[in-house]
């Protein structure tokens, strides 16, 4: 998807006159009429005012919902029994259309469109159809990214550094400059976990120092010392995926947890606090003071020793829960006096949700985070980073086939 995000920028000004010049039946055939020549052409327009004031970016999009049918409606029940045939059906929500589904507007099988703030779990950040994406499709570089999908650790393609500079990179958090890709929110978790616990490790052992016998006999046992008794601390309510060290510091539902074994992790409690906030200051101070001072004692007490916090900025799945900058500038305060990492979980709030492109940059920190890992909105996965000691001291630590 790195690839596509790339071509898109490249391409959106010249789709937007395209788009703006042709007539709405034919936009929806645009991607698959538009040759790559063209395409490539079309990077080089720019775009004039009276064009920008012609048409609206989305020429398909609906001026407002339409409801036809009860949902789901007679075609969408078939398709939903055809579905749960061979697909556990029971969490769908809709049977959705996406070819006549258009900006911000969903539609289904029995022509309801619906105005869509759910965005498919915060995961489509610009619209239905996005005229940008569609011909940024039939680009050379998105043929040749689906086709010729590579093993990243071992055969990145030529331009690969590129890529990432263009598109993650350029949008890196402030004190970020590296960045390790993934597939999930929970892939991306589940892999700072993992950069963290090497990272403490190295540290214990007094810097890259070779590993001993022992701890490489004892690792293929799920034993110490190659594999310690460490942990994450998390916070209760929080969510950040649902794969096995994920899963651990998921405190937000019990369906998601019941039934599957976990790492004996530590939890802290998020402060709950009380509204209208200008009401309940000095409460709220103390309540996020109580919480910090909780924090701490479990980063010196708790009998697995925590690598790593990690919090999001504003508790999304959990309950819509929010604290203040004061009281996240107290955990890195915190985090750094016990030399233990800040892993802070922008899944959910990255990529613009909150009016800055992180939600994390309105604490105004002059101590960065550690890791940042992010998803959903930014169309791919992983971490950032800048501290060059998180980078894995040896290969295949960190690895998988697609990174």
């Amino acid at each position: 998807m790195a690839f596509s995000l790339r071509t898109a920028t490249r391409l959106q000004p010249a789709l937007r006159i395209a788009s703006m010049r042709s007539s709405r039946p034919a936009m929806r055939f645009m991607a698959s009429q538009t040759s790559s020549k063209q395409a490539t052409g079309a990077a080089t327009a720019s775009p004039t005012m009276s064009d920008a004031i012609e048409q609206p970016f989305f020429p398909d999009e609906p001026t407002g919902p339409m409801v036809r049918t009860a949902i789901p409606g007679p075609e969408s029940k078939k398709a939903i029994a055809h579905l749960d045939q061979v697909f556990d059906t029971r969490s769908l929500n809709m049977m959705a259309n996406y070819q006549n589904s258009f900006g911000n507007y969903l539609a289904d099988l029995d022509g309801n469109v619906l105005l869509d703030v759910y965005a498919q779990i915060a995961s489509i950040p610009v619209g239905y159809s996005n005229p940008s994406l569609l011909l940024a499709a039939t680009s050379p570089d998105m043929a040749s990214a689906l086709i010729n999908r590579p093993a990243l650790g071992n055969f990145p393609q030529h331009d690969w550094a590129e890529i990432l500079e263009t598109g993650m990179l350029k949008v890196a958090p402030p004190g970020m400059n590296q960045v390790f890709t993934a597939q999930s929110g929970s892939d991306a978790n589940e892999l700072a976990y993992k950069a963290a616990f090497m990272w403490k490790r190295m540290q214990e052992r007094g810097g890259d120092a070779d590993f001993t016998a022992e701890e490489i006999a004892s690792s293929m046992n799920n034993q110490t010392p190659g594999a310690p008794n460490m942990s994450i601390l998390s916070f209760k309510t929080g969510f950040h995926g649902r794969l096995f060290g994920s899963l651990s510091t998921t405190r937000s539902k019990p369906i998601h947890k019941l039934d599957i074994p976990a790492f004996d992790w530590p939890q802290a409690t998020f402060p709950m606090l009380k509204y209208p906030l200008e009401q309940h200051a000095e409460e709220n101070a103390r309540e996020e003071q109580r919480c910090l001072e909780e924090v701490e004692s479990l980063l010196t007490g708790y009998h697995n020793k925590p690598a790593a916090v990690v919090v999001e900025p504003i508790q999304s799945e959990g309950g819509d829960n929010h604290a203040t900058p004061a009281f996240f500038k107290g955990l890195r305060e915190v985090t750094r006096k016990h030399n233990v990492l800040l892993i802070v979980d922008e899944v959910q709030t990255g990529v613009g949700a909150t009016g800055k492109f992180w939600a994390h940059e309105h604490w105004n920190l002059q101590d960065p985070p550690d890791m940042v890992t992010f998803s959903k909105k930014a169309q791919t996965a992983g971490y950032y980073f800048g501290n060059p000691e998180l980078k894995p001291n040896k290969p295949y630590r960190q690895f998988n086939t697609w990174m």
